[in-house]
């Protein structure tokens, strides 16, 4: 288990499973646990004694010594650090359809959110342990402390480097490093090079020979820090202990121990059965489950959460799978990378990239390439000097998506299997990369996708997430960004208490959350989501629900946040095929309350409430359109008839535009949204705005209507560039405000026009800059909306030559 963020030392790598807190898991100090003087010179396997492999977790050089010890030791019994209860589901590691990486993970009955995982690599030491104990017949268990006392702490992930007191520690008060230490010692300040240079680089003609050198150096370290500032790991060690004299008692010393290099010297010391028990009497404890899952190496990059802080996991899986010449190997596959991205690579460039590397390596000393030489050689050979390519092998390759696979033997929740039945016959595989799925509704196999990624988000389990399509916006089309995470088969455990379907799962939450609901606008958008994901048996408990809130709400700015979700639900609906009209009702009778509340409600409203129910107005604005749409398609009075839900609707907006108590944001808007509609012309649309910017007009006042006429992400500039007329009236404005007034109303007019595009800022720079008579702002107030008073033939003419062209008349002309 990795779920402390450290970086990869034997000491942060072997702290797998951290122990929970309880009466016996404190902080000893030395003289009441001792590490004894004399463990600092044992051999790995002593005479008479078991064969203890300590290794470095996620370690290719350790795997492979592990690999050469078993073949060397034959022993009849392996014992793994690991959670025992795993016991079990050792067997499914010879399963062909198990592909690491994949990661242990084990859950708490009664709060399956409280989970933790053990991951493990193709170049993991303890799945290589384990692959070769089922290839030669010899038992496998796992030793470390259970995963029922692991889950019982207050955190599962916990680090206990906020727990220990300075003393337990070094002598300047700060957690060991043991690499870091035995790097120093040997005269570098490097630890990660100094470890890849002498172990994962290099390799040993005695099997043996680099357990008992690396156990010999954990021994001096474990002597003079003791535990190292980690008090828990005693815990641990004291179970590790228990469980190995239990296999001794049934194999004699016929047996191998894989284990974290740091916690040698902790298994070689001689203590009694009573001492170790002692350490774990008492401990808390819950009832757990446990199965295998998929892990990525994305996720074993990771320093935080469940991840196990490998910087290079694909560059550790080629190391370990490369039967031969892995630089020559590692360099084709960045090659064969980058060709596929049409970057021009050639068998030269391997070629000199891989001289680069091996002379680099002679130059800094060390024994064969590393990931340093070689990252230096891709950088200087294929990408010109350039880390645009050296990026995309970082992603692809140095850490790479791989993702395991686990066979459908392992156990899993009812509701996990339900999902993966669906993934099956949807054809939507999980997978670590992360990909964008256009889905068309109208076809029946993209519409059952769309209702099982929005049924998944219901319930918690953030597989997809919707985005915006890059083609079609339809009501039909829908865009979504996936990538399955290992995490997600925690949320999917956790989910798993609403049913064992992911439709009667999803359907339980949406009841439940219904029910729990204190906003409106909580359960519209419940609603929403309901129709989005089909769960047409939730409907009526949240439409009920939703009646309930909406009699009871009389604030309208509730109401009008409520009602675009509402909006919405219904043009889904009709996409969907599903049944709104109790919706529909909703709908209106809400719409029909903002119409008769609104007005009062925005009068008398400070800064921010005019800016926000600036928002709300245009919100009810697009949603009463949709509302309207559906009332003229259902053969009910429609907008011509004067009684129609627009024609009240527009009522609203001219009584908002001519109240002066209503702020000044909010009548620009509304006479904005008119100006649009059609229900103003544009004579009337500049009476207006020459009434709320004339002098009498407070400057600020002038200057939120011109941010909520022409203000936001409505078009405001398009309509100022094709309409001079409106633009004059805000130069003249604008150039009449005083100095002091300017400086006041300059941010809102600055924040006003950073929201148009570039270039039509630039178009109105140069309208503006015209200047009267020129065709600028005060020189076009007596023509037609975007004209000058007289034409330009010259900018006319100068179009002729390509018209020519086109029409194939030049020779003519």
């Amino acid at each position: 288990m990795t779920p402390r963020p450290a970086a990869p030392t034997p000491l942060a790598a072997t702290r797998t499973a951290p122990a929970p807190a309880g009466p016996t898991a404190g902080r000893p100090g030395p003289a009441a646990h001792p590490e004894p003087a004399a463990t600092a010179g044992r051999r790995p396997r002593p005479a008479g004694g078991p064969l203890v492999l300590g290794v470095r977790h996620h370690g290719p050089g350790s795997a492979r010594a592990v690999l050469a010890a078993l073949d060397a030791g034959r022993p009849k019994a392996v014992l793994v650090e690991g959670p025992p209860e795993a016991d079990a589901l050792v067997a499914l590691a010879a399963d062909e359809e198990m592909r690491p990486p994949v990661a242990l993970l084990a859950h708490a009955v009664d709060d399956p959110g409280r989970a933790a995982f053990w991951p493990m690599a193709a170049f993991s030491p303890e799945w290589a342990a384990i692959r070769w104990a089922l290839a030669h017949g010899a038992e496998v268990r796992f030793i470390d402390l259970p995963a029922a006392h692991t889950l019982a702490a207050s955190d599962p992930t916990w680090d206990d480097s906020e727990e220990y007191a300075p003393e337990d520690a070094g002598a300047d008060g700060l957690r060991v490093d043991p690499i870091a230490e035995l790097a120093r010692t040997a005269g570098h300040d490097d630890a990660e090079r100094w470890w890849e240079d002498v172990v994962e680089l290099r390799g040993a003609t005695d099997p043996f020979a680099p357990f008992e050198a690396l156990a010999e150096a954990m021994g001096a370290l474990r002597e003079a820090y003791g535990h190292g500032g980690h008090p828990r790991d005693l815990v641990r060690e004291a179970h590790m202990r228990i469980r190995l004299r239990a296999a001794q008692k049934e194999y004699g010393d016929d047996l191998a121990v894989v284990c974290g290099a740091w916690h040698v010297p902790a298994l070689l010391r001689r203590t009694t059965l009573a001492a170790d028990r002692a350490l774990l009497k008492g401990m808390p404890k819950v009832k757990t489950e446990l199965t295998w899952v998929p892990w990525t190496h994305r996720r074993l990059a990771r320093r935080s959460g469940y991840g196990a802080g490998i910087e290079a996991p694909g560059w550790y899986a080629h190391l370990f799978t490369a039967p031969d010449r892995p630089v020559e190997r590692w360099m084709t596959k960045v090659a064969g990378l980058l060709r596929d991205e049409d970057l021009p690579v050639s068998s030269a460039h391997v070629i000199e990239a891989v001289r680069l590397a091996d002379t680099l390596a002679v130059l800094r000393g060390r024994p064969l390439p590393g990931l340093g030489e070689t990252t230096d050689a891709i950088r200087a050979v294929m990408g010109d000097g350039s880390d645009v390519a050296l990026d995309l092998v970082r992603d692809r390759l140095v850490v790479g998506d791989v993702l395991g696979t686990v066979p459908a033997g392992a156990p899993a929740v009812p509701l996990q299997r339900d999902l993966e039945r669906l993934q099956r016959g949807l054809r939507l595989k999980p997978e670590a990369q992360e990909r964008e799925l256009d889905l068309d509704l109208r076809k029946d196999n993209d519409a059952a996708r769309s209702r099982l990624l929005h049924r998944l988000r219901l319930l918690g389990v953030a597989w997809g997430t919707p985005v915006a399509g890059r083609g079609s916006t339809g009501t039909f089309r829908e865009s979504w960004r996936l990538r399955w995470e290992p995490e997600l088969h925690v949320q999917v455990a956790e989910a798993g208490v609403w049913g064992t379907t992911v439709e009667a799962a999803a359907t339980a939450r949406a009841e439940s959350q219904a029910a729990a609901a204190g906003e409106l606008a909580a359960i519209t958008s419940l609603a929403e989501h309901c129709l989005l994901a089909g769960l047409t048996d939730a409907l009526p408990a949240v439409l009920h629900a939703l009646a309930d809130r909406a009699a009871l709400d009389t604030d309208v700015a509730h109401l009008a946040h409520a009602l675009p979700a509402l909006a919405r639900s219904l043009r889904y609906g009709d996409v969907r095929a599903t049944d709104t009209t109790a919706l529909a009702e909703v709908a209106t009778g809400l719409a029909d309350r903002i119409c008769v509340g609104l007005p009062p409600a925005c009068a008398g409203l400070d800064t921010d409430a005019a800016t926000e129910m600036r928002e709300r107005v245009d919100g009810v604005h697009a949603a009463i359109a949709l509302l309207a749409d559906r009332e003229e398609g259902g053969g009910e009075r429609g907008a011509e008839g004067g009684s129609g839900l627009a024609d009240r609707w527009a009522g609203v907006l001219r009584r908002l535009a001519g109240r002066d108590r209503v702020p000044g944001v909010v009548r620009g808007r509304a006479v904005r949204l008119l100006l649009d509609e059609g229900r103003f012309g544009a004579d009337e649309a500049a009476r207006l705005m020459g009434l709320a910017l004339s002098p009498g007009t407070p400057a600020a006042e002038a200057a939120a209507w011109v941010e909520g006429f022409v203000g936001g992400a409505s078009g405001g500039g398009l309509l100022l560039v094709h309409d001079e007329r409106l633009l004059g009236l805000v130069d003249d404005w604008l150039s009449g405000v005083s100095a002091d007034a300017f400086t006041d109303v300059l941010p809102l007019l600055r924040r006003t026009f950073a929201a148009y595009e570039p270039g039509v800022r630039r178009t109105l720079g140069e309208l503006v800059a015209r200047g009267p008579g020129a065709g600028g702002p005060a020189a076009a107030t007596v023509t037609a909306p975007g004209f000058a008073p007289v034409p330009d033939a010259q900018r006319a003419d100068a179009v002729l030559p390509l018209l020519q062209l086109i029409l194939g008349t030049e020779a003519a002309a």
